[in-house]
């Protein structure tokens, strides 16, 4: 298992932690009709705290290329859920919240769950660029899945457009992750081969739809159903690019695939624990900047935990109190929404 992939990802999971709070935070105060609309982007560019979650996310970003340059997506992107696990305790200490034997549980069955997969699979990197056959299937089999759960969100903020959002923010998030493999090696023979190549450009529409995609998603419901879509589908979807177009091979095997299997769940079930802890829910909380219309950049820090790959992501994040979903959308209905 190589070092360097290792090391990366975990830096890149805990930036992208912070950046997701800060993210989180500015989206939750920003007016709903700006949802799914460049204007979104341009609405938070002038949001200092915004901002410097968008700085985290480069720097996130950065740690992740050097990462899939020396590993492959099956290695990587799973580490990236770990990003949960630095937003955990980071939100708490912003919100003042504890931390519950629940929550708690949630975290040792992410950490359990991962180190399973990790250490049964062994992913190999697998090759460094694939065919224009392949990557016409992906991107068009990314396109209609991203469709489709745009389609499925509706109109108007609620828990199914926040969830259905994230997992189209995270299927994405899986082929950029694929066109960041490729992007890295393709450096490796120089930046002017690299810029007469597509995929640094693919990569970078890829990533400004994926942002478009988070941060609405962030608006349209409470933290807790677009947390674990996020942090979830983006590395199953990368694990299955891994394995089927760039060969990265898993060990198998009917004991092997049963233990890789059982890790997974324990991760996704982990994630989903975590996600409904009292620090990640707190962003929601009466009382919060979203009470006021608007970010205050002072008396409320900053509140969050990933996401994302978020981008990612990717992937953390954290807030309090447990408001129901029609409680969250008379909220949002009144102020402008909030989410992960």
């Amino acid at each position: 298992m190589p070092v360097i992939a290792v090391v990366f990802a975990l830096l890149s999971a805990l930036m992208y932690a912070v950046a997701s709070v800060l993210q989180q935070r500015a989206a939750a105060a920003t007016p709903h009709e700006h949802s799914l609309r460049i204007g979104l982007l341009a609405k938070l560019a002038v949001n200092p705290l915004w901002l410097i979650g968008i700085a985290a996310d480069v720097a996130g970003y950065a740690c992740q290329f050097v990462a899939l340059g020396h590993g492959g997506l099956a290695l990587v992107q799973p580490l990236l859920v770990s990003g949960l696990l630095f937003a955990l305790p980071l939100s708490g200490f912003i919100h003042g919240t504890r931390l519950t034997r629940w929550d708690w549980l949630g975290a040792v069955a992410v950490v359990a769950g991962l180190s399973a997969f990790l250490l049964v699979a062994r992913p190999e990197a697998g090759a460094p660029e694939i065919s224009g056959t392949a990557w016409t299937v992906l991107i068009v089999v990314t396109a209609v899945f991203m469709a489709g759960l745009v389609m499925l969100a509706g109109q108007g903020p609620s828990r199914r457009k926040a969830v259905s959002l994230a997992c189209a923010a995270g299927v994405l998030y899986g082929l950029t992750a694929a066109l960041t493999k490729a992007s890295s090696h393709l450096l490796q023979h120089g930046v002017i081969h690299t810029l007469t190549r597509w995929e640094p450009y693919g990569l970078a529409a890829a990533g400004l739809i994926g942002m478009l995609l988070t941060q609405s998603a962030f608006q349209a419901g409470p933290l807790d159903a677009s947390l674990p879509a996020l942090t979830v589908i983006d590395p199953v979807v990368s694990i299955a690019i891994g394995a089927a177009a760039f060969s990265e091979g898993l060990t198998t095997g009917v004991v092997p695939v049963t233990l890789e299997t059982a890790g997974m769940i324990a991760m996704v079930l982990g994630v989903f624990l975590v996600s409904r802890a009292q620090a990640v829910r707190s962003i929601d909380e009466p009382g919060s900047s979203r009470e006021a219309g608007q970010l205050q950049g002072e008396g409320g820090g900053p509140a969050g935990i990933i996401g994302d790959d978020h981008a990612g992501i990717r992937s953390p994040v954290g807030p309090g109190q447990h408001p129901g979903p029609e409680a969250h959308d008379g909220d949002a209905g009144a102020q402008g929404q909030g989410d992960l």
